[in-house]
This record gives structure tokens, C-alpha cells and sequence, in this order.
């Protein structure tokens, strides 16, 4: 499904690959109603989108309150018209713990935001979107959704319930107009740490840059995820690292959960 002349809407719209989703989408010609728990950030992604204002609608919401996801969904429709595609990008990270070490109330956070957030979304707009001629859901899982990432294990299990999620829609899917894709995002340069309250583990500067250089920027990754919604692509990997570790993982999975393993042993605490 081209975006041109189509209307989206965006979860996790405040920054990162959600908010560089936002802008790409508004560049080729779609509309978007941008979704974010943070109304500051999407004041401020408003802003940046000053040209495009007239195509653009932003909306604070906290995806995990079930209710309040429903009646988004139809206010939405009244609002704005037609709604052509959905985008679930909010999510959070974990501290970066061992599971032994991870309050009960960190899981149930990370849990809610990312799959059950999701889950609120996709169910509440699917009855919307099955009455297009056309239409779209993208739903973001993360290479840690097949690759296990200790210290990230329930942000892992939580990305891999989108994963598994996703594909069961789309061969539910198969013969209606509603086409699923899963994105698999290997390292980007965002403030996901941040924005999800989490320390950051100790690294030196040298070594902050060397990763970051290394890193997936918001707006290639956007630009992949756009490319890979018109083709109808089911599994999108933005990023190097997450194509090769894909590969690798599928080839050897010990051999790759234990590359992963040493390369995250000096962040765990």
C-alpha cells in the first residue's frame, strides 16, 4: 500500500523512530495522527512539522489504559476521517538487570507498554481498518524479539510476543485487505533509555561514540520501514546488525546467543 493520500496513526510519535515515522510519512504525502503518552514531545514534534501542520494531528494517550485506547479509536474515525494504517513504535526498555534482579513491577511495565499496549491498539483500530479498500498495520517488535539480550530479558520476551503476535494477524489476515508487517530495529541512535527512565549502564565516551557511530539513525530506519510497507513485506529489519544477526541466529543460535552474551557482560550490574 502506497502512503501517499493515506491517513496513519502513529504510537510512540513523541521521538525516536516514531516521531522520525511521523515526519517521513508527512514527506510523502500521508497524514498522521501521532499518539504519545508525552504531550511535550509531540508539541515539540509539531513544531518541527510546522509545514506540514495541516496534515498532522497529535494526541496524548496512554496506550495501556484499555478503555481509553477504545474510545481514542473511535473519536479518532469522527475526528479525522478515514484511518488507512496503524503503527505501534512506543515502547520502552527494562533496566538493565538480570531477571532474578527485576521488580515485578518493572515486568508488568515494560509488559504493558509494549505488547499489551500494542495489543489495545491493533484490536481497537483492526474493525476500522477491515472496512478500507486498503490498509496497513506495522507493528515494531526489535532484534532482541529473536535474539536473547541478557540484561534486556523481559524487554526480549515482550518484543517477541509483538513478533509472534504480528504474524499470527497477518496469516489471520491473509485474505482481507488489511496487510501486517513486523520491524525488527537492530541498534538506533535514540533516547529510548532515557525516555524509558532507565540508567544507562557505565561506558566510557570512547566507547559511547564508537556505538553510536555504529548505530541506525531514526530516519534510515523510517525510511526502511516506510519502503518495506509499500512492498507488503511481512518482516523488515532495519539495521545491519539486525539482518546479520537474523541470519546467524537462524543458522547457529547458541553460537549467536553466546557472541551476544559476551558483548553485554560488562553492562549487566
Amino acid at each position: 500500500m502506497k502512503v501517499k493520500n493515506k491517513q496513519f496513526v502513529v504510537t510512540g510519535a513523541g521521538g525516536g523512530i516514531g516521531g522520525a515515522l511521523v515526519l517521513a510519512l508527512l514527506k510523502k504525502g500521508a497524514k498522521v495522527v501521532a499518539v504519545d503518552v508525552r504531550i511535550d514531545n509531540l508539541k515539540l514534534l509539531e513544531q518541527r512539522a510546522s509545514e506540514y501542520n495541516d496534515s498532522l494531528n497529535i494526541n496524548e494517550l496512554d496506550i495501556t489504559k484499555k478503555e481509553a485506547v477504545q474510545h481514542f479509536a473511535n473519536q479518532s474515525v469522527k475526528e479525522y476521517g478515514d484511518i488507512d494504517g496503524l503503527i505501534n513504535c512506543a515502547g520502552v526498555i527494562q533496566p538493565f538487570v538480570r531477571v532474578q534482579d527485576l521488580n515485578y513491577s518493572e515486568i508488568d511495565r515494560v509488559m504493558n507498554i509494549n505488547f499489551f499496549g500494542m495489543l489495545y491498539m491493533t484490536k481497537s483500530f483492526l474493525p476500522i481498518l477491515l472496512k478500507r479498500p486498503e490498509a496497513h498495520i506495522a507493528n515494531i517488535s526489535s532484534m532482541g524479539g529473536f535474539l536473547p539480550v541478557p540484561g534486556q530479558s523481559i524487554y526480549g520476551a515482550s518484543k517477541a510476543a509483538v513478533k509472534l503476535m504480528s504474524e499470527g494477524l497477518y496469516a489471520e489476515l491473509v485474505d482481507t485487505n488489511v496487510r501486517v508487517s513486523v520491524i525488527f530495529p537492530g541498534a538506533t541512535n535514540t533516547k529510548i533509555t532515557e525516555n524509558s527512565h532507565v540508567s544507562a549502564p557505565s561506558i566510557s565516551s570512547d566507547d559511547m561514540k564508537k556505538m553510536s557511530k555504529s548505530m541506525n539513525s531514526p530516519e534510515a530506519a523510517a525510511e526502511t520501514i516506510i519502503k518495506g510497507m509499500e512492498a507488503n513485506k511481512l518482516q523488515i529489519f532495519t539495521g545491519n546488525d539486525s539482518r546479520l544477526m537474523n541470519v546467524l541466529y537462524r543458522l547457529n543460535s547458541r553460537f549467536a546467543t553466546n557472541f551476544i552474551a559476551k558483548q553485554m557482560k560488562s553492562l549487566l550490574k
